[in-house]
C-alpha cells in the first residue's frame, strides 16, 4: 500500500473522520475481522496517524462505542417532548430510537453486536448506555402511570421491570429491521407500541394484569378496603348526628 498523503486539518476534524471510518469497518467486519490498515485507508490517512490519535485498536473500538453510544442516547431524549400526554412520549422516543438505528446500521452493529461479544471494556460501555436509556425509560413510564392513576406509591421496582423489558425489545427489533428488507422506522416503532401499549396503558389506568387465582384475591381486598370506607363513614355520621342531638 502506497502512502497516503492527507490534506491539513484540526485535530477534532480528523479524530472523527478515523471515528466515522473505524464505525463502519468494525460494524461491516466485526472487530476481529476488522484491520488498522482498511480504517486508516477508508479515512484518507496514514496507519501510524491512527494510532498517534487513537493510540491501539482497542482504544480506537473503545472511542467508537462511546461515541456512538452518546449519539443514541441524546436522539432518543430529543424526540421526547414532555408536554406530550404519556402515549405520544413513549411513541415518540420509539419512533427516535428506531430512526437512529435505521440511520445508522454500522453504529447499531458497533453497540448491539460487536460491543457486547467481545468482553470487557467494551461491554462495560455498552451497558452503562442501556441502563441510562431504561432509566430515562422508567421515568417516563412512572410518571404517565401516576398522572394517570393519581398513585404516588406506583412501585418504581415493577416500573423498572416493564422498562427493562421495553428496552430489551426495542434492541432486538432495531436488529431485526436492520436486517429485514422494507421495514421501516416508523413500522418498527408502531410494532413495539402496538406490543407494549396495551399493558401500559393498563398500568397507568390502575388496572395491571394478576396471574390466574390472585386476580381474585386482588378483588376481595379492593371490596374489604370500600366496605370499611363505608363503615368508617357511617360511624362518623352518627357521631356527628348523636352529638348535633345532643346539643
Amino acid at each position: 500500500m502506497g502512502a497516503v498523503k492527507t490534506k491539513r486539518m484540526p485535530r477534532a476534524v480528523r479524530e472523527q473522520q478515523m471515528l466515522d471510518a473505524a464505525v463502519r469497518i468494525f460494524g461491516q467486519r466485526g472487530y476481529m475481522a476488522a484491520s488498522m490498515d482498511e480504517i486508516a485507508e477508508l479515512a484518507g490517512v496514514s496507519k501510524p496517524l491512527v494510532y498517534l490519535y487513537l493510540n491501539s485498536k482497542e482504544d480506537l473500538f473503545t472511542a467508537c462505542i462511546r461515541r456512538e453510544a452518546k449519539a443514541l442516547v441524546a436522539a432518543v431524549r430529543a424526540g421526547v417532548r414532555p408536554d406530550l400526554p404519556s402515549d405520544r412520549q413513549l411513541w415518540e422516543g420509539l419512533g427516535a430510537f428506531f430512526a437512529h438505528t435505521a440511520r445508522n446500521p454500522d453504529a447499531w452493529s458497533v453497540l448491539h453486536l460487536q460491543a457486547r461479544t467481545h468482553g470487557e471494556p467494551f461491554a462495560a460501555e455498552v451497558t452503562a448506555m442501556r441502563e441510562e436509556i431504561v432509566a430515562f425509560v422508567t421515568q417516563l413510564i412512572l410518571t404517565g402511570a401516576r398522572d394517570a392513576h393519581h398513585d404516588p406509591d406506583l412501585p418504581e421496582r415493577e416500573v423498572a421491570g416493564l422498562a427493562e423489558a421495553l428496552v430489551g425489545a426495542a434492541e432486538s427489533l432495531a436488529a431485526w429491521a436492520n436486517a429485514t428488507p422494507g421495514v421501516t422506522a416508523r413500522q418498527a416503532a408502531a410494532t413495539l407500541m402496538n406490543f407494549a401499549w396495551a399493558g401500559l396503558g393498563d398500568l397507568m389506568a390502575g388496572r395491571p394484569w394478576s396471574p390466574p387465582g390472585e386476580e381474585r384475591a386482588g378483588d376481595e381486598q379492593v371490596a374489604k378496603e370500600q366496605a370499611d370506607e363505608e363503615q368508617a363513614a357511617k360511624e362518623q355520621a352518627a357521631k356527628e348526628q348523636a352529638g348535633a342531638q345532643a346539643g
